[in-house]
């Protein structure tokens, strides 16, 4: 384990986890997603701000912001550790975006692309249940617990199934992201706690309250 390589690691997840996508294609189209519902910039917020295809495309590329460290530092250094410091670090930067003044989504999608690339196994578990979650319960902020919470499982069960292929060094990737999407969704927490969450209309028009 070298110091050096899990600095670049943390530095790097952080930088490409802080891109603000969902930002940047309010911008496009001349408006702030963060003066719309929840105020986030993940997908979820900009499918309301934008619309569906900006929303998908947010989500699709807040996905590729937790994949591509994780190989990259993978590649670049061959330690699990490493890559899963750099998938936790991207999850920070998306939800604590260094160019939006520490502010920006919950970190799903983020999380999600940075377990698959991980390990994809877990990831083939816990990714299908977000989307079904997300389609079928239209709560955005369970599908996302749901990443948290659901990585941690995945990856302490198929460590008791085969510790060599999963080995626990991956949880310093699931439990900092865990802890950071509770952390990011403690307002809608606490709103599902009152049975007040809001639901995702998939009919919902762009920019409508």
């Amino acid at each position: 384990m070298n110091l050096a390589n899990l600095t670049v690691s943390i530095l790097i997840g952080y930088l490409i986890g802080s891109l603000p996508i969902g930002y940047l294609l309010g911008r496009l189209k001349g408006i702030d997603v963060r003066t719309i519902g929840s105020g986030r910039t993940g997908g979820t917020n900009v499918y309301r701000a934008l619309g569906a295809r900006l929303g998908l495309l947010t989500g699709v590329l807040d996905f590729a912001k937790g994949a591509v460290p994780v190989l990259l530092m993978r590649s670049l250094f061959g330690d699990d550790v490493a890559a899963a410091l750099a998938g936790a670090a991207a999850v920070a930067g998306h939800n604590w975006s260094l160019f939006l003044g520490f502010k920006g989504g919950a970190g799903g999608s983020t999380a999600a692309g940075a377990l698959l690339a991980l390990n994809p196994l877990a990831g083939a578990i816990v990714v299908p249940i977000f989307v079904l979650i997300l389609f079928i319960g239209r709560i955005a902020s369970v599908a996302t617990l749901w990443v948290g919470a659901g990585s941690v499982v995945a990856i302490l069960l198929l460590h008791l199934i085969n510790p060599a292929a999963t080995p626990l060094s991956q949880l310093f990737f699931a439990l900092p992201a865990m802890v950071m999407i509770a952390i990011s969704l403690r307002p809608n927490i606490e709103r599902l706690l009152n049975g007040t969450e809001r639901r995702i209309d998939f009919k919902h028009k762009a920019g409508a309250p």
